[in-house]
């Protein structure tokens, strides 16, 4: 280097050090410059009289927040594929990826979500599909204080969306469990978890609805009866903590009503009631055992009430009966109306699910049932699920079809009819019916849900063996009365369709 090059970088030097220090000087003066300045900046607060009870509820958040962000933890999850679990795509959310998370086309995948901590020797209670799919040792707990374990897993329930993990871990901090039946709409929540990978993250809101049906999980046999709320929940929430505002734990956050994925006003958790009564059995044995009634069931509306002639819209209707099935041996049938289950009122399916969902096989519970305009009472013994037999009780053997292939359309309800051939009958297993060969768009019988390909094998609990016996039962209908037809699909379901007469 030239003699000319070493002074000129020497200066270089000088000038740096110089303007470094006098920036070091003037960023120590700060707190003189506000001191000197002309300025006098506002100190007091604009509201001195805050009102006590808003004092208390501020001082609440903060106490929920400091009480029970150590008792959620954060997990995360290598699973062997990069299979998803979006099973309802917009309306819930097995989804939680965290902000960095990308799709490959094959391979392992990682995801996140959180748990409940609810014994100081190390059980989480979280999500089934938080947890679903991971490798050996793929399931990785974080806890509030930097902790990382890797946890085992206890064992899932699908149909609750409840699973247990566990890490070897002492003297933790435990959340303190609450009672979601006493919840009320309208009361405030806090959610607690980790969304979008931000650890401990709490939001507010309140209870905006209860007992919500949203059908997440895809199977017949799920529970659907969440805790509605409008604390903000994202995916990384699933499996965290929703508290009321003694901090007790009233459910698990799980999922989410959104049209792109993430929070836009719904969020949905599992009551604590149902997910400690799962979870202590996964606890205890692993698995869970659970008794059914064998019947395929939906809410009464104010057309079904009158067409089954209740008073009101009320109680459970059994739309098919599994035959073999508890409900087939206990004598049940197709058109029942379950109001009362050991004495406690049922008016939707998936509060008596959730009733019968805490029973387990070889429990007897008893039923009021509205049937021909009467209360009865049937003792249920309830058995286990039947993984292959899908017969239902109602199901014949079909004979060869006499007589012409009539055809008739009913423009008062939307519906078109034609006798069934012999090939139609093997397919539904049915020895007599009619087959919709259409319905008319928008109008009563396609907004109440018949459609074309189905069977029809009785209208008002008589039997439908031609068009012709159809006819002769509409044709005694005014405008304003309800048929109530019974229908099968080609894969045995059997489906009772009120149907107004317009």
């Amino acid at each position: 280097m030239s003699k000319k090059s070493i002074v000129f970088a020497g200066l270089l030097l000088v000038i740096a050090l110089s303007f470094g220090g006098l920036l070091i000087a003037n960023f120590g003066d700060v707190k003189q410059i506000i001191a000197s300045s002309q300025i006098e900046y506002k100190t007091t607060p604009p509201i001195t009289n805050v009102s006590p009870e808003i004092k208390n509820l501020n001082e609440a958040f903060v106490q929920i927040a400091k009480s029970v962000t150590p008792a959620v933890a954060y997990i995360e999850v290598t699973t062997g594929s990069s299979e998803s679990d979006e099973q309802n795509p917009g309306f819930n959310m097995p989804f939680d990826l965290g902000p960095d998370f990308q799709m490959p086309d094959q391979g392992p995948s990682r995801g996140s979500g959180s748990g409940i901590i609810i014994s100081n020797d190390g059980y989480i209670l979280t999500n089934n599909h938080v947890i679903k799919n991971a490798t050996e040792n793929g399931i990785k707990v974080r806890l509030t204080d930097k902790r990382e374990f890797n946890a085992k897993l206890i064992g899932v329930d699908p149909n609750t969306d409840v699973a247990v993990i566990k890490i070897e871990a002492s003297d933790l901090m435990v959340a303190s469990i609450g009672n979601s039946d006493d919840v009320q709409v309208g009361q405030w929540v806090v959610a607690i978890g980790n969304p979008l990978g931000l650890n401990s993250t709490v939001t507010a809101g309140i209870v905006s609805a209860l007992g919500r049906n949203i059908q997440m999980g895809g199977d017949s046999y799920a529970i659907n009866n969440f805790i509605q709320t409008d604390a903000a929940i994202n995916p990384g929430n699933s499996g965290g903590a929703l508290v009321d505002i003694n901090g007790s734990v009233i459910g698990i956050n799980t999922a989410i009503k959104t049209t792109n994925g993430y929070y836009q006003g719904y969020g949905f958790a599992i009551p604590i009631n149902l997910a400690q009564i799962v979870a202590t059995e996964l606890i205890k044995s692993g698995k869970i055992s659970r008794g059914y009634i064998g019947v395929s069931i939906k809410d009464v509306d104010i057309k079904e009430a009158k067409g089954l002639g209740l008073d009101k819209a009320r109680g459970v209707l059994v739309q098919d009966v599994l035959a073999g099935g508890a409900g087939d041996e206990a004598g049940l049938k197709v058109g029942d109306v379950i109001l009362f289950v050991d004495n406690q009122e049922v008016n939707a399916s998936n509060e008596l699910q959730t009733i019968i969902g805490t029973h387990r096989p070889g429990d007897v519970v008893d039923l009021k049932v509205f049937r021909d305009g009467s209360e009865i009472n049937k003792k249920v013994t309830l058995k286990p699920r039947s993984e292959t037999n899908n017969q239902t009780a109602q199901n014949t053997t079909p004979k060869e079809e006499t007589g012409d292939l009539n055809t008739k359309s009913f423009e008062s309800i939307g519906l078109t009819v034609s006798e069934l051939n012999s090939q139609l009958k093997s397919k539904f297993s049915v020895e007599s019916g009619v087959y919709i060969n259409s319905v008319k768009q928008f109008s009563e019988a396609f907004d109440r849900g018949l459609r074309e390909g189905l069977v029809i094998i009785e209208a008002d609990k008589n039997e439908i063996n031609s068009v012709s016996e159809l006819n002769s039962i509409i044709e005694t209908k005014s405008t304003g009365d309800i048929i109530v037809f019974k229908v099968k699909t080609s894969d045995g379901l059997v489906r009772l369709i009120a149907v107004e007469i317009e």
